[in-house]
């Protein structure tokens, strides 16, 4: 089926996602929507952040997408059963896959999870850690200063190494113990190398983004969803805030501009859901 896949995310972050699944799915079309303007959710109340993601999947819907994957931790923790309670399309969140990435990874069971605020009060992850396997020793941490500090652009330096440095001190007394730390927000993987750097090697880093493009091409495959074609995919962007930063951030992380990028303004979606 050559109808595109929807992606969407509070922010840039979702790109990550976005680049795996070019990488593992290349004959699929995928429409990417980051709401930049009102980024981030994390300190965001659980209400505005479900309004403002199914404001997002109905701009998608509108694009007649075949797939929702919400690149998103915080929405995922918070609207992912709703959406697949209430969609006709299946829908993938981030959470899930990055939880069996960090069990397949751990040697010692001792995880850690860093994230925002929301996603960490939601205790969606350990929720997941612990439903997969209940033996896990688990600390979490959550991190409000990573994600203004990726959209405004600050991935590496002196100013990300003390903001990373300070946010992740509580992580620090257990870094000798801890063999992997789920990067529980898809904006994180944009900071990974500062990250490694202020843990140390030791640590393995886990994003969810190979797993979750991974869940996608099987979820496609077992819908009878793949696109089969052989015709050019034409990727569309689109950001609910300045175009710039935008911009800049998808050179580091395609290392190429992207040429099909607009600006969009999505309306207060008024949703039957009940």
């Amino acid at each position: 089926m050559n109808k595109p896949i929807g992606v969407i995310d509070s922010g840039v972050g979702g790109l990550t996602v976005v680049h795996e699944l070019m990488r593992q799915l290349p004959k699929e079309k995928l429409i990417y929507l980051g709401d930049t303007l009102r980024c981030p959710y994390g300190p965001r109340p659980e209400h505005e952040v479900v309004q403002f993601t199914w404001d997002m999947v109905e701009f998608l819907l509108e694009k007649d997408v075949k797939m929702i994957v919400v690149a998103c931790n915080t929405a995922t923790a918070y609207t992912l059963k709703e959406l697949q309670d209430h969609l006709s399309i299946p829908v993938v969140g981030v959470i899930q896959p990055g939880a069996r990435a960090a069990i397949k990874n751990t040697k010692n069971n001792h995880v850690g999870i860093i994230g925002t605020e929301g996603t960490i009060r939601s205790n969606a992850y350990i929720e997941a850690l612990q439903y997969i396997k209940s033996d896990l020793d688990i600390n979490a941490l959550a991190c409000p200063l990573f994600v203004p500090m990726v959209e405004q652009g600050i991935l590496s330096g002196l100013q990300a190494e003390e903001i990373v440095k300070e946010s992740l001190q509580p992580l620090m007394r257990y870094k000798d113990d801890m063999d992997s730390l789920i990067l529980g927000c898809t904006h994180y993987p944009l900071i990974r190398e500062v990250i490694q750097k202020v843990l140390g090697p030791q640590v393995t880093l886990i994003s969810s983004s190979e797993e979750t493009a991974r869940e996608t091409s099987a979820i496609l495959e077992f819908h009878q969803l793949l696109n089969t074609g052989n015709e050019q995919t034409n990727h569309q962007f689109y950001t609910t805030g300045e175009l710039e930063i935008f911009t800049e951030i998808t050179k580091s992380i395609f290392n190429s501009s992207i040429d099909n990028l607009q600006a969009v303004t999505i309306e207060k979606a008024v949703i039957a859901r009940n």
